[in-house]
């Protein structure tokens, strides 16, 4: 099973964070019903709204609403500083919610179980698919000192992966732009291995005893989807957490399986830990890996095309968002560019509403 390793550093806030951050009255309601739903600190919430600066009027009913969802005293004052700040900015547009859609009812009993049933062959099957490749794997770790949801991007790693034989190797490229021979096994921070397979794998293998049912319709990348939900109890997990190359465990975890209402494949897999012991230093983790089809050698396969893992040690937060890129073919005529490419788009991973036709 793929293994995470975190090891958090100390950063240096930057002139920018401290600077203040415009918002708009909808940008701020949605910041601090965030808070209050992760149960942030009220002084801690309230200390960065003093960095804020509004381009719209605030009004005492949105402050009475906030406040009626449970937003803090030390809040409820930082707003009404800003009130103040905002007396002379226009107001904001009035909020117009849409009419809700139709939606697609469950699809019935034996189609879920059949869905599910073609998924775990899948999964058990899927290494053995794939042909051998290199691919560009660019990892960008981000990093939030305030708990509050808001990251600074820590650095950019780029690494060679070899996919042979069912077997992945990762090799070094770069860290910042500037080559380094590294070996990635021993980068320190945050870290994760494992996408090409085990995890959606040991998902589904009958020893994991895995639990799964019926969630909602989804869309991914123009494809309808079964979204299932499932967990994994800690008794027969493989799923490791490993901690600054010493401490570890192995919890029990639950998740997302979206499979292909057409096709039997799986396009989404996600997992968030359960019952992280209190001793262990990382509270909480998670990860979503996203499959699209790759071109290699003039055939298309379904292959790993993004990831993000989530972890919280405390208050401090971090977000590595790992993207796959320059798939090739195997052998020693390959070549691949190293050169970091930009992100991709929020549209490839973003999920789209599913509608009645």
């Amino acid at each position: 099973m793929r293994a995470v390793r975190a090891a958090l550093v100390a950063l240096v806030v930057s002139v920018c964070a401290l600077a203040q951050m415009k918002m708009t009255v909808g940008q701020l309601k949605t910041f601090v019903r965030s808070s209050v739903k992760l149960q942030h600190p009220d002084n801690q919430v309230a200390t960065y709204l003093k960095k804020v600066q509004l381009t719209e009027l605030l009004d005492d009913r949105t402050i009475e609403e906030l406040m009626g969802e449970g937003a803090g005293p030390r809040t409820i004052n930082a707003l009404r500083d800003l009130a103040t700040a905002s007396a002379n900015l226009p107001k904001p547009p009035k909020e117009v919610a849409p009419a809700p859609a139709p939606t697609l009812p469950p699809p019935p009993d034996d189609v879920q179980k059949k869905a599910i049933e073609d998924a775990r062959e899948y999964a058990l099957n899927y290494t053995k698919r794939l042909p051998d490749f290199i691919c560009l794997q660019v990892t960008r770790r981000y990093f939030d000192p305030s708990g509050l949801e808001y990251f600074g991007l820590q650095d950019t790693i780029a690494v060679r992966l070899s996919y042979f034989e069912q077997k992945e190797d990762y090799k070094m490229v770069s860290i910042n732009g500037r080559i380094s021979d590294t070996s990635y096994e021993k980068l320190e921070g945050a870290t994760s291995t494992g996408e090409f397979g085990s995890m959606m794998k040991e998902i589904f293998d009958p020893g994991s005893r895995a639990q799964f049912a019926w969630e909602r319709w989804g869309k991914l990348r123009g494809r309808v989807c079964h979204v299932y939900r499932y967990q994994v109890p800690q008794a027969t997990s493989k799923w490791s957490i490993v901690y600054q190359h010493r401490d570890h465990i192995t919890p029990g975890y639950r998740g997302f399986i979206y499979v292909d209402r057409d096709i039997p494949m799986i396009l989404r897999v996600s997992l968030e830990a359960e019952n992280v012991p209190p001793s262990f230093p990382v509270q909480e983790a998670s990860n979503m890996l996203d499959y699209d089809f790759q071109d290699i050698a003039g055939q298309e396969f379904l292959l790993p095309l993004r990831a993000e893992m989530r972890m919280r040690e405390g208050r401090y937060l971090i977000k590595n968002i790992v993207e796959f890129r320059n798939y090739r073919k195997f052998g020693a005529e390959a070549t691949i560019t190293f050169d970091t490419p930009g992100e991709l788009p929020d549209a490839k991973v973003k999920e789209e509403k599913v509608t009645k036709q």
